[in-house]
């Protein structure tokens, strides 16, 4: 008799929980699109964690709208996004229209192309002392969502301090399950000066009146999007490097030991999860990349290992934490100098050390940095009222440290920061804007003692 009532009694709470359950689900009605006049509806819709016809309960309904605006938001295809639950039926909770408003940005931007070559601001304006010598100008004409399909097309004419011509193109999506990617492009480039050894963890120069360096390189890449966060790539490349006479003269291990061209394929594999509630500044979320990359080549084959880890922690509204720790491995069976740069280039950089490099076979970084938001301010754009009347400006005060280690199998006497612990800290201001711009104003002191402000930033056109 009590088995047959607890029985009754656990059947009728399992029914009334169900009911409640079904009660708290929402049916999606519709999905509303206002504003992409360009981009295909197909590329919005990707982005969107639900689709028609879909039960989704009322509260992950909220958060799921947050991050819809966030994933069409990170497309970098528009200036604002803006999700909204629509219920059509006044007495009916149950079914709900998604509508999103969006305002596209400018796609199509023929731009002047001005850029110091060295590794940072810094570094060109006191070191290199400004020189124009050192600056790459010309034109670039950048067409983002081409046809309409988040595509993007770039054409560069670039001459200066290394004469450039570049053609890129990239599409997301080929398959109608809009999983499969492709893209390539081709450069050929030359110089007459070249970085071609490092004295003092300092990048050391020579210059000539002809060409020293030269080359080109194809490539071609098939990427793999499963869903929201993650992508997987495959890219191959081919290309061929060359030293002239003199510059062979000068390094004779700069490209293979003893060998002035270098010919060469690779492959590159990589992978990537990134869930951040904003790219260009993120204050909440994780990202995790993996990079496999292996150059055939006589005499200079290459094996390289790449693992990033990115992780910002929002306590609230106005503070979070930022972590990020990047590691690289190389194996090289003979020894040639631009492979073996490492600390101070690509994405493996150091607050603090914008004047110094470090040589060596693997690498790692654990950077941390707490934020604190100082507000906003919102004013009138004087260029274009009609298109943009206002651009917002958001201030982040930034407190950060970094600690480093470079492991070479090459120590040098005269690079002393390989093969020992490296350590930087500091205060920085950011300002983040439209079109992702970032600009950080940094005061960094090492563990040399040098201190000073520096400054990193840039728009994403």
């Amino acid at each position: 008799m009590f088995n047959s009532f607890r029985f009754l009694f656990l059947f009728l709470f399992s029914l009334i929980c169900v009911s409640a359950n079904l009660k708290a689900q929402v049916r999606i009605n519709t999905i509303q699109l206002e504003g992409n006049n360009r981009t295909k509806n197909y590329i919005l819709l990707r982005e969107l964690p639900y689709h028609v016809g879909d039960q989704i309960n009322k509260d992950s309904l909220i958060i799921l709208n947050t991050l819809s605006q966030q994933q069409l938001f990170n497309t970098s295809l528009f200036l604002f996004v803006k999700v909204t639950p629509v219920y059509p039926l006044i007495n009916d909770s149950s079914i709900v229209d998604i509508q999103i408003k969006v305002k596209e940005r400018w796609y199509f931007i023929p731009k002047p192309y001005f850029k110091w070559i060295d590794r940072n601001f810094n570094q060109w304006w006191n070191e290199q002392n400004r020189s124009l010598d050192r600056v790459n100008y010309g034109i670039t004409l950048s067409q983002k969502n081409a046809t309409g399909n988040n595509d993007k097309l770039v054409i560069g004419f670039i001459g200066g301090y290394t004469q450039q011509n570049i053609v890129q193109y990239q599409l997301p999506f080929f398959d109608k399950k809009l999983k499969y990617g492709i893209g390539g492009g081709w450069q050929n480039y030359n110089q007459k000066e070249f970085n071609y050894t490092t004295q003092k963890d300092k990048q050391v120069f020579s210059k000539t009146n002809d060409v020293v360096r030269k080359g080109y390189r194809a490539n071609l890449n098939l990427t793999y999007r499963p869903n929201l966060f993650e992508r997987h790539s495959l890219q191959l490349g081919y290309g061929k490097e060359q030293l002239s006479d003199s510059g062979f003269l000068i390094q004779p291990n700069f490209l293979a030991s003893h060998k002035k061209v270098m010919n060469y394929s690779d492959i590159t594999l990589g992978f990537s999860r990134i869930a951040f509630d904003y790219n260009a500044y993120p204050t909440n979320g994780a990202g995790t990349e993996l990079v496999l990359f292996q150059r055939f080549s006589k005499g200079a084959p290459l094996t390289s290992i790449q693992f990033r880890k990115l992780k910002a922690h929002s306590f609230s509204k106005h503070n979070f934490i930022f972590f990020e720790t990047n590691t690289q491995v190389k194996f090289l069976p003979n020894y040639n100098y631009i492979d073996n740069r490492l600390l101070g280039y690509g994405n493996l950089q150091m607050n603090g050390l914008e004047y110094y490099v470090v040589d060596g076979n693997a690498a790692t970084i654990f950077k941390t940095a707490f934020h604190h938001s100082l507000g906003s301010i919102t004013v009138k754009n004087p260029l274009t009222q009609k298109f943009l009347p206002e651009v917002k400006y958001d201030f982040w005060i930034r407190i950060f440290s970094n600690l480093g280690y470079v492991y070479s199998d090459r120590p040098s006497n005269t690079n002393k920061l390989s093969n020992t612990l490296i350590r930087t800290a500091g205060i920085g201001l950011d300002v983040i804007s439209i079109y992702d711009f970032v600009l950080k104003i940094d005061y960094s002191v090492n563990q040399l003692g040098d201190k000073g402000v520096y400054l990193h930033g840039g728009i994403n056109f």
